[in-house]
């Protein structure tokens, strides 16, 4: 047997007997862990980058959010997070790629033109720029505008598909445009959460015909009532959490049966692995908690791959 398996590698044969676990395994084994940013450590090194990277230097002046576990451009096995900051009177310049993209406003205001249309950003705002769509972002402010970016690039580590194309000028041609398609306001999903009944209330980002933002990504918004706590679920998607407003803690049960405890404040940003159980606590007796997550359930859904 030993001299059997031995010939069989300069035959680029292996025998799948010996890795039948790996390869069918009992549960889902993510390789991402969970992971917390802090915003209160991560805020000053993306204002010394505001201050060292110049506008002409960085084309997307960005701190990746990278899994402990994994390398870049990994924040879970598919889901890919990152803070960037444009400062006042900056433009990030016109550009179009395969990749997806969400984003969502924490702090100042600013503006994304997306194949023409001139969006302002707001704090709580999600804007989609959908795959080879031109799209540039800027700062008609006085302060800073900082948003999470999450996109779907660790997807193209196996589809090697994805490219980017630079515009010839530094913006594309754009007029205003408040409302569209693409920006979805925070006010509209803090009524519907407040409309339902419960401890915990989850409204999911669609788009005009009632789909998810795209096909690979999802994005969702979650209340949790003061002194209360979402039940226990599992799904087979994987996770960035962010929280918009409140202060609590999530527990996290992997697959391999590790448990990890988050205490989060408004700003702090976590990473869920794949089929790990989630709960979320609102630690305050006054105040609702409000949390905004990026998911690959689309993705999942549509290839059949999807338990919850």
């Amino acid at each position: 047997m030993e001299q059997y398996l031995a010939g069989l590698p300069s035959k680029n044969l292996k025998p799948l007997w010996n890795r039948m676990n790996a390869m069918v395994p009992p549960s889902p084994n993510p390789t991402a862990k969970p992971y917390m940013w802090k915003y209160s450590t991560s805020l000053p090194d993306l204002e010394t980058a505001a201050r060292l990277v110049p506008e002409e230097q960085a084309e997307r002046r960005v701190l990746m959010l990278v899994n402990p576990s994994m390398p870049p451009p990994h924040t879970t096995d598919t889901i890919y997070g990152g803070l960037q900051i444009v400062n006042p009177g900056e433009t990030a310049p016109a550009h179009r790629h395969i990749a997806f993209a969400c984003r969502f406003i924490m702090d100042g205001e600013g503006f994304t033109a997306v194949e023409g249309k001139k969006m302002p950003l707001k704090r709580g705002d999600v804007v989609v720029t959908p795959t080879w769509h031109w799209h540039d972002h800027g700062n008609e402010s006085d302060k800073p505008v900082i948003w999470l970016d999450m996109l779907n690039l660790p997807l193209f580590t196996y589809a090697r598909v994805h490219f980017a194309e630079g515009y010839a000028e530094k913006r594309y041609p754009s007029t205003p445009a408040d409302v569209s398609d693409w920006r979805h306001p925070w006010g509209p999903v803090e009524s519907e959460l407040r409309s339902q009944s419960g401890d915990h209330a989850l409204y999911h980002y669609k788009t005009k015909d009632g789909k998810p933002l795209s096909t690979t990504l999802g994005m969702q918004a979650e209340l949790i009532s003061p002194g209360k706590s979402s039940s226990v679920s599992q799904d087979s998607s994987s996770f960035i959490y962010h929280c918009y407003e409140g202060k609590g803690h999530t527990v996290i049960e992997t697959p391999s049966g590790e448990t990890h405890t988050f205490n989060w404040e408004s700003r702090d940003t976590f990473a869920v692995p794949t089929w790990s159980k989630i709960q979320h606590f609102n630690d305050s007796d006054k105040e609702e908690a409000y949390l905004v997550a990026v998911n690959d359930g689309p993705l999942l859904d549509l290839l059949g791959l999807r338990l919850q």
